[in-house]
């Protein structure tokens, strides 16, 4: 199966409201992750979905989306960034507080943020701010 066809399986599955569904996602991913030469990493990105009922599978997609050229992903995200936040704010925080976690990417994409629209950057700083403002809490 051809990377475009792995995508739109995962699309049509990435709810997970059966074990079918799951399965089918979970094959998808894997063999993706077996050849992401030509991947589309923001269509590859708007797969994440909060209304997933199978979280601990969704994070596969995140560890695939790491898995690719920092600048190329954290580029994919900037460019669907907008979209993303409306339809996963969930999945757009935990990719965040990965970014900011490890200390290279969080260099690059704090240089990439620089390049973007207003309105984009906008957007991550209310995620940036949000991020924060959660793991204040947890620190108390």
């Amino acid at each position: 199966m051809n990377n475009s066809n792995l995508i739109s399986t995962l699309k049509a599955n990435k709810l997970m409201r059966s074990r079918e569904e799951v399965l089918a996602f979970d094959d998808a991913l894997n063999q993706l992750a077996k050849n992401t030469h030509g991947v589309d990493l923001e269509k590859l990105h708007l797969i994440l979905d909060d209304n997933c009922l199978q979280q601990e599978v969704m994070w596969g997609l995140v560890h695939v989306l790491e898995s690719f050229d920092a600048r190329e992903q954290l580029q994919a995200l900037l460019n669907v960034i907008q979209k993303l936040v409306i339809s996963a704010p969930e999945w757009t925080e935990v990719i965040h507080y990965r970014i900011f976690n490890d200390e290279p990417t969080r260099v690059l994409y704090q240089e990439m943020l620089e390049t973007v629209d207003l309105n984009s950057r906008q957007i991550v700083t209310r995620i940036l701010e949000e991020v924060a403002r959660k793991g204040q809490l947890i620190n108390v």
